[in-house]
């Protein structure tokens, strides 16, 4: 599954117990008529794939959803739901070049050559 939205919040990375199990969250928020703030763990290696990211960067996420089932010392059985994060791409630069193609190469155009400077345009510039 994929999430789309503007990253509101990277945390830095936490390590947990002896084995060193590593987790880092982020938080987009989605742009849509009721915006959502999704918060999405990274963990172990996956932690890293946040390190060239910033606040404000319109960002699509690969997610997936985890499910737990837990039984309290009191006998009744809970659920949990996590989403984790495998990929991130940088929608920011893909946006910001609008839908303009390539330029071609400068090898492309031929050169003017029966250009006269002393000849009148009306050209305002």
């Amino acid at each position: 599954m994929e999430l789309q939205g503007k990253i509101k919040m990277i945390d830095e990375t936490k390590t947990y117990g002896n084995n060193g199990f590593r987790k880092r969250e982020l938080v987009i928020t989605t742009e849509e008529q009721y915006p959502q703030h999704i918060l999405i763990e990274f963990v172990q290696d996956k932690t890293d794939l946040l390190n060239n990211y910033k606040v404000g960067q319109d960002v699509k996420v690969s997610i997936n959803v985890r499910g737990r089932e837990w039984v309290n010392p009191q006998g009744e059985t809970k659920y949990f739901n996590s989403i984790q994060g495998w990929r991130v791409e940088n929608l920011s630069q893909a946006s910001g070049s609008g839908d303009m193609p390539p330029m071609p190469p400068a090898e492309a155009f031929e050169p003017a050559n029966d250009f006269n400077e002393e000849e009148h345009d009306d050209l305002p510039f």
